[in-house]
Protein backbone atom coordinates (compact mmCIF):
# COMPACT_ATOMS: atom_id res chain seq x y z
CA UNK A 1 0.00 0.00 0.00
CA UNK A 2 1.61 3.51 -1.23
CA UNK A 3 1.31 6.13 1.12
CA UNK A 4 -1.08 9.48 0.49
CA UNK A 5 0.83 11.69 -1.15
CA UNK A 6 -0.34 15.50 -1.22
CA UNK A 7 1.62 18.48 -2.48
CA UNK A 8 2.00 22.06 -1.51
CA UNK A 9 2.62 23.93 -4.51
CA UNK A 10 3.98 27.36 -3.22
CA UNK A 11 6.90 25.63 -1.53
CA UNK A 12 6.80 22.47 -3.42
CA UNK A 13 6.49 20.56 -0.62
CA UNK A 14 5.29 16.44 -0.33
CA UNK A 15 3.47 15.80 2.41
CA UNK A 16 2.59 12.39 3.21
CA UNK A 17 -0.17 10.47 5.05
CA UNK A 18 0.65 6.49 6.09
CA UNK A 19 -1.95 4.52 7.55
CA UNK A 20 -2.66 1.00 8.88
CA UNK A 21 -5.66 -0.11 6.67
CA UNK A 22 -6.91 -2.08 10.18
CA UNK A 23 -7.13 -0.34 12.96
CA UNK A 24 -6.96 3.12 10.74
CA UNK A 25 -3.84 4.76 12.87
CA UNK A 26 -2.13 7.24 10.79
CA UNK A 27 0.49 9.60 10.88
CA UNK A 28 2.24 12.39 8.45
CA UNK A 29 5.34 13.16 7.37
CA UNK A 30 6.05 16.82 6.62
CA UNK A 31 3.05 18.93 6.82
CA UNK A 32 2.53 22.56 5.79
CA UNK A 33 0.38 24.93 7.60
CA UNK A 34 -1.74 26.34 5.02
CA UNK A 35 -2.68 22.87 3.90
CA UNK A 36 -4.01 22.07 7.57
CA UNK A 37 -7.86 22.19 6.53
CA UNK A 38 -6.75 19.67 3.23
CA UNK A 39 -4.91 17.23 5.98
CA UNK A 40 -7.65 17.45 8.53
CA UNK A 41 -10.26 17.15 5.43
CA UNK A 42 -8.22 13.70 4.55
CA UNK A 43 -7.96 12.29 7.78
CA UNK A 44 -11.81 12.67 8.10
CA UNK A 45 -12.31 11.34 4.15
CA UNK A 46 -10.33 7.77 4.73
CA UNK A 47 -11.94 7.63 8.29
CA UNK A 48 -8.23 8.11 10.12
CA UNK A 49 -6.80 8.08 13.67
CA UNK A 50 -3.85 10.40 13.91
CA UNK A 51 -1.18 9.50 16.22
CA UNK A 52 2.22 10.65 15.21
CA UNK A 53 3.19 14.12 13.15
CA UNK A 54 6.42 13.88 11.57
CA UNK A 55 9.57 16.08 10.59
CA UNK A 56 12.26 15.87 8.52
CA UNK A 57 14.31 18.39 9.68
CA UNK A 58 13.45 22.18 10.63
CA UNK A 59 12.45 23.35 7.17
CA UNK A 60 13.59 26.91 5.73
CA UNK A 61 11.16 26.82 2.89
CA UNK A 62 7.79 26.38 4.69
CA UNK A 63 5.92 26.45 8.57
CA UNK A 64 4.90 23.37 9.77
CA UNK A 65 1.21 22.84 10.87
CA UNK A 66 2.41 19.43 13.18
CA UNK A 67 1.69 21.64 16.19
CA UNK A 68 -1.73 22.84 15.17
CA UNK A 69 -2.06 19.13 13.81
CA UNK A 70 -1.25 17.63 16.65
CA UNK A 71 -4.08 19.59 18.41
CA UNK A 72 -6.52 18.88 16.50
CA UNK A 73 -5.96 15.67 16.18
CA UNK A 74 -5.07 14.75 19.39
CA UNK A 75 -1.54 13.39 18.15
CA UNK A 76 1.96 13.43 19.28
CA UNK A 77 5.15 15.36 17.25
CA UNK A 78 8.02 13.70 16.65
CA UNK A 79 11.04 15.50 15.36
CA UNK A 80 14.72 14.88 15.19
CA UNK A 81 16.94 14.89 17.99
CA UNK A 82 19.60 16.93 16.53
CA UNK A 83 17.43 19.35 14.98
CA UNK A 84 16.53 21.30 18.17
CA UNK A 85 12.67 21.16 18.04
CA UNK A 86 12.39 21.39 21.61
CA UNK A 87 8.36 21.55 21.70
CA UNK A 88 7.69 18.00 20.38
CA UNK A 89 6.88 15.46 22.28
CA UNK A 90 9.46 12.74 21.46
CA UNK A 91 12.87 13.60 20.17
CA UNK A 92 13.94 10.80 17.70
CA UNK A 93 17.18 9.09 17.83
CA UNK A 94 18.96 6.81 14.90
CA UNK A 95 17.07 3.31 14.85
CA UNK A 96 14.04 4.77 16.85
CA UNK A 97 10.23 3.39 15.29
CA UNK A 98 7.03 4.86 15.39
CA UNK A 99 4.36 2.43 15.86
CA UNK A 100 0.75 2.90 13.89
CA UNK A 101 -1.65 -0.28 14.45
CA UNK A 102 0.55 -3.00 12.82
CA UNK A 103 2.47 -0.83 11.27
CA UNK A 104 6.33 0.99 12.32
CA UNK A 105 8.11 3.85 10.75
CA UNK A 106 12.02 3.78 11.55
CA UNK A 107 14.17 6.85 11.54
CA UNK A 108 17.49 6.95 9.74
CA UNK A 109 19.60 9.83 10.83
CA UNK A 110 20.69 11.39 7.87
CA UNK A 111 22.68 14.45 8.14
CA UNK A 112 24.37 16.72 5.62
CA UNK A 113 20.90 19.41 4.38
CA UNK A 114 21.29 20.14 8.01
CA UNK A 115 22.59 18.54 10.95
CA UNK A 116 19.64 17.19 12.23
CA UNK A 117 17.77 15.93 9.21
CA UNK A 118 16.37 12.48 8.86
CA UNK A 119 14.78 9.65 6.74
CA UNK A 120 12.11 7.25 7.41
CA UNK A 121 12.05 3.90 6.16
CA UNK A 122 8.58 1.83 6.26
CA UNK A 123 8.05 -1.76 5.16
CA UNK A 124 4.68 -2.45 4.55
CA UNK A 125 4.14 -5.83 3.98
CA UNK A 126 7.17 -6.04 1.74
CA UNK A 127 6.85 -3.31 -0.05
CA UNK A 128 10.00 -1.04 0.93
CA UNK A 129 9.58 2.88 0.84
CA UNK A 130 12.02 5.35 2.05
CA UNK A 131 10.87 9.35 2.91
CA UNK A 132 13.88 11.46 2.61
CA UNK A 133 13.05 14.85 2.98
CA UNK A 134 15.48 17.03 1.54
CA UNK A 135 18.37 15.06 2.16
CA UNK A 136 17.26 12.93 -1.74
CA UNK A 137 15.73 14.33 -4.54
CA UNK A 138 14.60 12.82 -7.51
CA UNK A 139 17.63 13.41 -10.03
CA UNK A 140 18.93 15.67 -7.21
CA UNK A 141 19.43 16.14 -3.18
CA UNK A 142 19.22 19.29 -1.14
CA UNK A 143 21.46 22.14 -0.67
CA UNK A 144 24.34 21.82 2.39
CA UNK A 145 25.00 25.62 2.64
CA UNK A 146 23.27 26.81 5.42
CA UNK A 147 21.10 25.38 8.96
CA UNK A 148 25.09 23.82 9.74
CA UNK A 149 24.28 21.82 6.08
CA UNK A 150 27.59 19.48 5.01
CA UNK A 151 28.38 18.04 1.88
CA UNK A 152 30.87 15.39 3.04
CA UNK A 153 28.16 14.61 5.74
CA UNK A 154 25.13 14.45 2.86
CA UNK A 155 27.36 12.37 1.00
CA UNK A 156 28.01 9.46 3.35
CA UNK A 157 24.59 9.97 4.33
CA UNK A 158 23.23 8.99 0.75
CA UNK A 159 25.75 6.93 -0.25
CA UNK A 160 26.42 5.17 2.83
CA UNK A 161 23.12 4.76 4.10
CA UNK A 162 20.34 5.47 1.72
CA UNK A 163 22.17 4.07 -1.01
CA UNK A 164 22.70 0.74 1.13
CA UNK A 165 18.52 0.12 0.41
CA UNK A 166 17.26 -2.67 -1.09
CA UNK A 167 16.85 -1.42 -4.99
CA UNK A 168 13.53 -1.62 -5.58
CA UNK A 169 12.61 0.89 -1.95
CA UNK A 170 10.67 3.62 -2.98
CA UNK A 171 12.02 7.19 -2.73
CA UNK A 172 9.65 9.55 -1.20
CA UNK A 173 11.27 13.11 -1.70
CA UNK A 174 10.56 15.87 0.38
CA UNK A 175 10.10 18.37 -2.80
CA UNK A 176 10.24 18.20 -6.40
CA UNK A 177 10.24 20.83 -8.91
CA UNK A 178 9.55 19.01 -12.16
CA UNK A 179 6.18 17.22 -11.56
CA UNK A 180 8.36 13.85 -10.63
CA UNK A 181 6.22 11.86 -8.02
CA UNK A 182 8.60 8.85 -6.78
CA UNK A 183 11.75 7.11 -7.69
CA UNK A 184 13.30 4.36 -6.28
CA UNK A 185 16.86 3.82 -4.95
CA UNK A 186 18.12 1.98 -7.67
CA UNK A 187 17.29 4.50 -10.15
CA UNK A 188 18.95 6.96 -8.11
CA UNK A 189 21.87 5.22 -7.62
CA UNK A 190 22.49 4.77 -11.09
CA UNK A 191 21.14 8.40 -12.60
CA UNK A 192 21.55 10.88 -10.26
CA UNK A 193 23.36 13.45 -11.98
CA UNK A 194 25.18 14.91 -8.40
CA UNK A 195 26.03 11.48 -7.27
CA UNK A 196 25.89 8.44 -9.93
CA UNK A 197 29.55 8.10 -10.83
CA UNK A 198 30.73 10.75 -9.27
CA UNK A 199 33.72 10.65 -6.05
CA UNK A 200 33.18 12.20 -3.03
CA UNK A 201 35.02 15.31 -4.03
CA UNK A 202 33.37 15.75 -7.10
CA UNK A 203 29.84 15.58 -5.14
CA UNK A 204 31.36 18.40 -2.54
CA UNK A 205 32.64 20.37 -6.26
CA UNK A 206 28.72 20.16 -7.23
CA UNK A 207 27.80 21.38 -4.16
CA UNK A 208 29.96 24.27 -3.37
CA UNK A 209 29.34 25.56 -6.86
CA UNK A 210 25.60 25.66 -6.47
CA UNK A 211 25.44 29.63 -5.63
CA UNK A 212 21.79 29.05 -4.50
CA UNK A 213 19.76 32.18 -3.18
CA UNK A 214 18.81 32.33 0.20
CA UNK A 215 15.16 30.64 0.64
CA UNK A 216 12.26 33.52 0.47
CA UNK A 217 11.26 32.18 3.88
CA UNK A 218 14.13 31.18 6.08
CA UNK A 219 13.83 33.99 8.50
CA UNK A 220 10.38 33.29 9.30
CA UNK A 221 10.37 29.57 8.89
CA UNK A 222 13.37 28.31 10.90
CA UNK A 223 12.10 29.85 13.75
CA UNK A 224 8.31 29.09 13.85
CA UNK A 225 9.28 25.28 12.84
CA UNK A 226 11.71 25.15 15.71
CA UNK A 227 8.76 25.76 17.97
CA UNK A 228 6.38 22.85 16.30
CA UNK A 229 5.02 25.71 13.89
CA UNK A 230 3.36 26.92 17.11
CA UNK A 231 4.27 30.83 16.91
CA UNK A 232 2.51 31.44 13.63
CA UNK A 233 -0.70 31.57 14.44
CA UNK A 234 -2.30 34.12 16.71
CA UNK A 235 0.93 35.94 16.43
CA UNK A 236 2.29 32.63 17.38
CA UNK A 237 3.81 33.29 21.10
CA UNK A 238 0.54 33.42 22.71
CA UNK A 239 -1.13 30.09 20.96
CA UNK A 240 -0.92 28.72 24.47
CA UNK A 241 -0.92 31.26 26.59
CA UNK A 242 -3.09 34.58 27.15
CA UNK A 243 -1.75 37.73 25.80
CA UNK A 244 -2.13 40.60 28.85
CA UNK A 245 -4.39 43.31 27.48
CA UNK A 246 -5.70 46.91 28.97
CA UNK A 247 -8.73 46.77 30.99
CA UNK A 248 -9.79 43.05 30.61
CA UNK A 249 -8.06 39.71 31.64
CA UNK A 250 -6.31 39.26 28.14
CA UNK A 251 -6.38 37.65 24.40
CA UNK A 252 -6.87 34.25 23.57
CA UNK A 253 -6.04 32.20 20.26
CA UNK A 254 -8.96 30.54 19.27
CA UNK A 255 -7.56 27.66 19.96
CA UNK A 256 -6.73 28.28 23.57
CA UNK A 257 -10.41 29.54 24.21
CA UNK A 258 -11.71 25.91 23.08
CA UNK A 259 -9.17 24.08 25.24
CA UNK A 260 -10.68 26.24 28.13
CA UNK A 261 -13.98 25.41 26.88
CA UNK A 262 -13.53 21.63 26.87
CA UNK A 263 -12.00 21.70 30.12
CA UNK A 264 -14.76 23.29 31.77
CA UNK A 265 -12.51 25.98 32.80
CA UNK A 266 -14.30 29.08 30.90
CA UNK A 267 -17.81 29.46 28.98
CA UNK A 268 -17.98 30.66 25.73
CA UNK A 269 -19.84 33.67 24.66
CA UNK A 270 -20.36 34.98 21.15
CA UNK A 271 -21.51 38.39 21.35
CA UNK A 272 -22.25 38.55 17.90
CA UNK A 273 -25.64 39.36 16.31
CA UNK A 274 -28.68 36.64 15.99
CA UNK A 275 -28.25 37.38 11.71
CA UNK A 276 -24.89 36.74 11.58
CA UNK A 277 -24.72 33.50 13.70
CA UNK A 278 -28.15 32.50 11.10
CA UNK A 279 -26.47 33.60 8.27
CA UNK A 280 -22.45 33.15 8.57
CA UNK A 281 -22.13 30.27 11.07
CA UNK A 282 -22.42 29.80 15.34
CA UNK A 283 -20.76 27.58 17.33
CA UNK A 284 -23.11 24.85 19.24
CA UNK A 285 -21.34 25.12 22.15
CA UNK A 286 -21.37 28.81 22.62
CA UNK A 287 -24.09 30.89 24.49
CA UNK A 288 -25.51 33.71 22.04
CA UNK A 289 -25.61 36.71 23.80
CA UNK A 290 -25.10 39.77 21.14
CA UNK A 291 -23.34 42.90 22.27
CA UNK A 292 -25.26 44.97 20.01
CA UNK A 293 -28.91 43.85 18.09
CA UNK A 294 -29.55 44.02 14.65
CA UNK A 295 -31.30 46.15 12.56
CA UNK A 296 -29.44 49.26 14.11
CA UNK A 297 -26.96 47.71 16.12
CA UNK A 298 -27.70 49.36 19.02
CA UNK A 299 -26.42 48.21 21.82
CA UNK A 300 -27.72 45.06 24.36
CA UNK A 301 -30.03 46.78 26.95
CA UNK A 302 -29.62 42.92 28.36
CA UNK A 303 -26.33 42.03 27.81
CA UNK A 304 -24.69 42.00 31.60
CA UNK A 305 -28.31 40.33 32.98
CA UNK A 306 -27.43 37.84 30.63
CA UNK A 307 -24.00 37.44 30.68
CA UNK A 308 -23.95 37.25 34.84
CA UNK A 309 -26.55 34.83 34.66
CA UNK A 310 -24.36 32.67 31.78
CA UNK A 311 -21.56 32.81 33.46
CA UNK A 312 -21.66 32.92 36.94
CA UNK A 313 -18.36 32.30 38.79
CA UNK A 314 -16.28 30.96 35.83
CA UNK A 315 -14.05 33.12 33.58
CA UNK A 316 -15.64 33.74 30.04
CA UNK A 317 -13.85 33.93 26.48
CA UNK A 318 -15.88 36.35 23.90
CA UNK A 319 -16.39 35.63 20.52
CA UNK A 320 -17.20 38.19 17.55
CA UNK A 321 -16.35 38.46 13.69
CA UNK A 322 -12.93 39.28 14.09
CA UNK A 323 -12.04 40.08 17.75
CA UNK A 324 -13.50 43.69 17.49
CA UNK A 325 -16.75 43.56 19.04
CA UNK A 326 -15.37 41.57 21.56
CA UNK A 327 -12.60 43.58 23.21
CA UNK A 328 -15.26 46.29 24.22
CA UNK A 329 -17.55 43.39 25.45
CA UNK A 330 -14.75 41.81 27.93
CA UNK A 331 -13.75 45.34 28.96
CA UNK A 332 -17.64 45.15 30.30
CA UNK A 333 -17.44 42.14 31.53
CA UNK A 334 -14.32 42.96 33.31
CA UNK A 335 -16.17 46.13 34.81
CA UNK A 336 -18.85 43.80 36.23
CA UNK A 337 -16.21 41.80 37.96
CA UNK A 338 -16.01 38.60 35.53
CA UNK A 339 -12.46 37.33 34.28
CA UNK A 340 -13.08 37.81 30.81
CA UNK A 341 -11.15 36.98 27.90
CA UNK A 342 -11.21 38.43 24.04
CA UNK A 343 -10.61 35.60 21.45
CA UNK A 344 -8.25 36.47 18.92
CA UNK A 345 -9.30 36.62 15.16
CA UNK A 346 -13.01 36.38 16.01
CA UNK A 347 -15.07 33.83 13.92
CA UNK A 348 -14.32 35.16 10.54
CA UNK A 349 -10.83 36.70 10.74
CA UNK A 350 -9.41 39.98 8.84
CA UNK A 351 -10.15 40.55 5.49
CA UNK A 352 -7.79 39.41 2.74
CA UNK A 353 -6.65 42.21 -0.26
CA UNK A 354 -10.01 40.88 -2.11
CA UNK A 355 -12.41 41.92 0.80
CA UNK A 356 -13.03 38.23 2.10
CA UNK A 357 -12.69 36.92 5.13
CA UNK A 358 -12.28 33.54 6.59
CA UNK A 359 -8.66 33.18 4.50
CA UNK A 360 -6.30 35.13 7.00
CA UNK A 361 -7.50 33.21 10.62
CA UNK A 362 -10.51 33.01 12.49
CA UNK A 363 -12.47 30.24 14.86
CA UNK A 364 -13.47 28.62 11.40
CA UNK A 365 -10.27 29.05 9.58
CA UNK A 366 -8.45 26.54 12.57
CA UNK A 367 -11.16 24.05 11.68
CA UNK A 368 -12.90 24.72 15.08
CA UNK A 369 -16.40 23.27 16.00
CA UNK A 370 -18.61 25.38 13.62
CA UNK A 371 -22.27 24.93 12.53
CA UNK A 372 -24.15 26.81 9.83
CA UNK A 373 -27.97 26.83 9.24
Amino acid sequence: MPPIQLFDPDSSTYTYLLFDESSREALIIDPVDSQLERDLAVLRQYGLRLLWTVETHAHADHITSAGLLAEHAGARTAVPAACGIRTAAVQLQDGDRLEFGRQSLQALATPGHTAGSMSYYWDCDGNRHVFTGDTLLINGCGRTDFQSGSAEALWHSITGRLFALPADTTVWPGHDYHGHKHSSIGHEKAHNPRLAGKTQQEFIAIMDGLNLPKPRRIDEAVPANLSSGLRHDADGAWLLQPRPAAGYAGDVSPQLAWAWVQAGEAVLVDVRTDAERAWVGFVPEAIPIAWKQWPGMAMNPDFDAALLQAVGSRKVVLLCRSGVRSVAAARRATELGIEAYNILEGFEGDPDAHGQRGHLGGWRFHALPWRQN
